[in-house]
């Protein structure tokens, strides 16, 4: 069989030549093939994802600035500067493709490493997030930034998130700042100069999206200060269920792709890309998703609104849920937020660069069990008219009253209709037209980072009384019943006239905000009547 020659071909010269017996030949070969297919599966992939996306770096530049301690042959993480590759071109025969997701770890690792950045490892990027998600989500997530570059985390942590067996793992943690919802820290930011301004005025005391928002807001604000003192030179806001993609820059880093910006740019918008689940048994969706919806930013605007129809496929908006990105900003005076999507600066107009292929990938609504997870978020009403209270979002809305009155059965229909793309001829028209899109790299590492045994390891070290086999499970089968931040945490969206949404989706180069502007919500992408953007 060809698989079978393929491999013989690669242990023919590393036979050993003096005699032994059988039992040890076999045990030699399994050896050397378990050692030597994993890396070429690595390599695979991202030749795969590089061919796939044009915004992914040639894959044998791909390297790393260090390797987990303890190790011996001292592999290294991608997306790390280094005069060593990871990778190198590999013959490989077409079935590996299909043992992809069965291989072992394209990035072996020693279950006793450390990440070890460097002291003037520049730049120092931290990321903040409010969550009340289990380590099932919260560690892949966090880990995977740490391979891109990402040295601190500060987590406004609340419910799941917050409890012992999952705090005492995360505070375990090199780099990672644990903060708890107490009375102490709401006090404190009840004290805080943003209720006495206007920019988030109109977010305030309302329920579950808006409510959401302010907390965001002010942990951020907080979250400033902490980076600050922490010597970080940006910050970025995300969710547990959103992923860096660091396309566009020479390696696969975020940290790479920051110490290119020009130093006259304050604040770096990564536009957002949505995911687009192909099945309705989706358990680990950073796993097992790898196409994605592109951003309107990213696209010709003939392409999109010429396919407008056939990518919303009768949803209201050509994304499930928010359009318009995240931002990075640089950590200098008078930052504030503004809002969860944007940064501010008190006293001047911030430049903002808006960069043309890296992005944000947000899974959203990608496990089925999303649906009912909304269902006990906010105490709305399942109505047209009541959901607009808790609900900024028309998709969101309409996926909360589906929820909340239908059966088991027709949830899953509406689920099949709405949300999972099944029609083989409408996905291979609308990725050949490059609306959707494969992204593999984030799965690549997640799933190495899973089977080389980290998680496992930062669970055996941690002072919790979780047992690990508790652990193991929540991290392989990935619990159903996982609570991201924007499902379980009240959260405050706000929108705007149509028109102003509009006007803010134009793409930047180089451009300022004004200083009185409000903060900036979750935003829809552009509809069908939104044609007017154009530019003749």
């Amino acid at each position: 069989m060809p698989s079978h020659h393929h491999h013989h071909h690669l242990l023919t010269p590393l036979r050993p030549s003096s005699s032994s017996s059988s039992n040890q030949s076999f045990t030699s070969k399994l050896i050397l093939l378990l050692t030597l297919l994993p890396l070429s599966l690595a390599a695979l992939a991202f030749v795969l994802q590089w061919k796939g996306d044009r915004g992914l770096a040639d894959p044998t530049t791909v390297t790393a600035r260090w390797a987990p301690q303890g190790s011996h042959n001292h592999e290294i993480f991608p997306g790390m500067e280094s005069s060593a590759s990871i990778l190198s071109p590999k013959p490989h025969h077409p079935s590996d493709c299909l043992s992809l997701a069965r291989s072992g770890s394209p990035f072996p690792y020693l279950r006793d490493w450390k990440f070890d950045f460097e002291a003037n490892l520049r730049p120092k990027i931290c990321i903040t997030t409010s969550t009340s998600a289990g380590l099932d989500q919260i560690l892949p997530w966090m880990f995977y930034h740490k391979v891109i570059g990402v040295t601190t985390f500060f987590l406004f942590v609340e419910g799941r998130a917050a409890s012992p067996n999952v705090s005492k793992v995360l505070e375990s943690i090199p780099g990672v700042k644990v903060i708890f919802r107490t009375r102490e820290l709401e006090e404190q930011q009840a004290k805080s100069r943003i209720w006495n301004e206007t920019w988030l005025s109109s977010f305030f005391y309302k329920p579950c999206n808006y409510e959401l928002f302010v907390k965001q807001s002010l942990n951020m604000e907080m979250a400033i200060v902490m980076a600050r003192d922490a010597g970080m030179d940006w910050i970025l806001h995300l969710d547990t269920d959103e992923l860096i993609h660091p396309a566009g820059s020479s390696e696969y880093s975020l940290r790479q792709l920051l110490l290119d910006v020009p130093g006259n740019v304050d604040m770096v918008i990564f536009p957002n890309y949505e995911s687009s689940v192909e099945r309705d048994d989706i358990k680990d969706p950073f796993s097992e998703v790898s196409m994605f919806k592109k951003n309107y930013d990213h696209l010709p605007k003939d392409t999109y609104f010429g396919m407008y129809k056939e990518s919303t496929r009768g949803n209201p908006n050509y994304f499930l849920t928010y359009g318009n990105g995240k931002s990075v900003a640089r950590i200098q005076d008078h930052l504030r937020p503004n809002g969860a999507h944007r940064w501010h600066n008190y006293m001047k107009t911030p430049n903002e660069v808006k960069l043309e292929e890296a992005a944000v990938l947000h899974y959203t609504y990608a496990k089925f069990s999303d649906l009912t997870s909304r269902r006990d978020r906010c105490g709305c009403k399942p109505t047209k008219e009541d959901v607009k209270r808790c609900f900024m979002l028309e998709f969101d809305r309409a996926a909360f009253i589906i929820a909340s009155t239908a059966t088991d059965e027709e949830m899953l229909n509406w689920y099949h209709e709405h949300v999972v793309w099944g029609d083989k001829d409408l996905k291979l028209k609308l990725l050949r037209k490059g609306i959707l899109t494969r992204v593999y790299s984030p799965m690549v590492i997640i799933q190495a980072l899973r089977e080389s045994g980290v998680f496992s390891s930062i669970i055996a070290s941690a002072p919790t009384t979780i047992s690990k086999d508790k652990f193991l499970a929540s991290i392989d089968k990935s619990n159903s019943s996982r609570a991201v931040a924007s499902e379980s945490l009240p959260s405050r969206k706000m929108g705007r006239n149509r028109a102003h949404q509009a006007a803010a989706r134009k793409v930047l180069d180089l451009e300022a905000i004004e200083s009185h502007e409000a903060a900036v919500p979750p935003l829809s992408p552009p509809g069908a009547n939104d044609d007017f953007l154009v530019e003749v």
